[in-house]
């Protein structure tokens, strides 16, 4: 093959530095954006936080007050310590105002629940582990069955695979043994806990209420033989197998249902994830209005004393990597206002758009996708699918993020269109207010969305029930 050079002119879009850092941050989420800004500020000399100037006076005034206040005791104006207390005398006999707490009781802060660590299934059932008077060969059997138990309170492992691990660990070791160390388990706070399936659960819980308890057998029965009866809502067999008339099996159903089949649930405690929303929406004069939530992200300026150190005509290695830190600072404030500024734009296009949900809910959803906001912006879509991805707005129906406002959309009858959103929203309504006795099947709600002019197919309604995890109409039903 023979080499030759070739001259060929054409166009090549490539992303600059810049440009990458400002998709970076325009996907970015709140709490990513918040440890990117730190990351920035620590590693940037140049770039520094704009304090308010209300809050630096406040703080002047506030140190001078406490400046005159340090001054003044008990005694008037103490400024000599004596070495020593008098004998049989103590700090509060002669500085009454040392401990005196300032305000009112239920205003001071409490920091221990802020930072707490969450408590957990499984400390709770050790702790309680601890105060039980235990050989050490059941207290071994115990902490192999409570590490078995998963967040809802069940034996994960089966008694077989629990018991043929621990005879590695204890000679002549009986499967009754295990049996009783169960039984002990069971009964700690919640009760019902390690059980190996809802029944076991729901027949520890029975078995330690009072003996008195009415119709405590009759829910045993059920609970042990008549799980799957109670679940199919088949009133005629139970009373007949049960010889219980109308009025006795709902009283025995309203016992079972006071039991908790989850006890572990209650007791496994997360820590609290909160939403912090990135626009608020909020009317006034009837009009809808957008503002960014400046709390998320401080407001950052050029350091002007570091950037006055910079000489020009300087080559030095310390100018070079100032002048450079001035340059990035510059671009990552540039970055960030442009963030500010296409979310609050963007955010502003759905406002307009959806109006009707902010004042109606969800049965009032608009379809709406994103080339929808992309044409009438003049972005691209991909810039849309940036902005809208964990993000959220704090409206009046509460916060949601800005993907639930795009939906695909079903024909109407009249010949529009109605948001898929806004079906869900029909159908949760309809079976809310069901008659239980009588719930509404797949194809009577496609019949009622019909008759608002909506055309659903059965199989459609059925798609949508099963995305909000509602139950058929035949599990829905309740006669007791």
């Amino acid at each position: 093959m023979k080499q030759s050079l070739n001259l060929r002119l054409g166009q090549q879009l490539s992303l600059t530095p810049q440009l990458q850092q400002s998709l970076k941050l325009l996907q970015m989420s709140t709490l990513d954006l918040q440890q990117e800004i730190q990351q920035a500020l620590e590693s940037n000399m140049m770039l520094e936080i704009e304090e308010d100037s209300s809050a630096s006076s406040f703080d002047n005034n506030f140190d001078k007050k406490t400046d005159n206040t340090d001054l003044q005791t008990s005694e008037g104006s103490q400024t000599d310590i004596p070495d020593e207390l008098p004998i049989d005398s103590s700090w509060e006999d002669i500085y009454e105002n040392a401990l005196v707490p300032t305000g009112n009781a239920t205003d001071s802060f409490d920091f221990e629940p802020q930072n707490s660590k969450a408590s957990t299934l499984l400390d709770h059932l050790l702790w309680q582990l601890e105060l039980t008077h235990f050989s050490d060969r059941d207290r071994a059997i115990a902490i192999t069955l409570i590490d078995s138990i998963d967040e809802d309170g069940y034996l994960r492992d089966s008694l077989d695979d629990i018991f043929q691990g621990l005879q590695q660990q204890l000679d002549d070791l009986d499967f009754d043994e295990v049996i009783a160390v169960l039984h002990c388990i069971q009964r700690f706070d919640p009760v019902g806990v390690g059980a190996q399936d809802l029944s076991d659960c729901l027949t520890v819980q029975l078995q330690s209420l009072p003996e008195n308890t009415p119709y405590k057998t009759e829910a045993l029965t059920i609970v042990n033989h008549y799980l799957d009866v109670l679940a199919t809502h088949d009133q005629e067999k139970l009373m007949r197998e049960l010889h219980l008339t109308e009025y006795q099996l709902a009283q025995v159903i309203v016992l079972i249902r006071a039991l908790d089949p989850k006890p572990g649930a209650k007791i496994q405690a997360s820590a609290c994830e909160y939403v912090i929303p990135d626009v608020y929406v909020i009317k006034q004069n009837d009009q809808w209005q957008v503002s960014l939530n400046r709390d998320i992200a401080p407001k950052l300026r050029v350091n002007p004393f570091y950037s006055t150190l910079i000489k020009r005509a300087d080559n030095s290695a310390d100018n070079t990597t100032m002048k450079n830190h001035l340059q990035e600072a510059k671009w990552f404030i540039k970055s960030l206002h442009n963030r500010n500024d296409t979310l609050l734009r963007v955010a502003r296009c759905i406002v307009e758009k959806q109006t009707g949900f902010l004042e109606h809910g969800s049965v009032a959803m608009r379809p709406m996708i994103l080339k929808d906001i992309a044409d009438e912006l003049e972005l691209h879509e991909s810039t849309i699918s940036r902005v809208t991805t964990q993000k959220y707005m704090h409206t009046p129906n509460g916060i949601v993020e800005f993907k639930h406002f795009f939906s695909s959309h079903v024909s109407t009858e009249s010949g529009g269109e109605c948001s898929s959103t806004a079906i869900r929203a029909f159908i949760k309504e309809l079976i809310s207010t069901e008659n239980l006795a009588k719930p509404l099947s797949d194809d009577k709600i496609a019949t009622l969305l019909k008759e608002k002019g909506i055309i659903v197919a059965r199989r459609t309604v059925a798609k949508y029930r099963e995305a909000m995890s509602i139950s058929p109409s035949s599990q829905r039903k309740r006669t007791l």
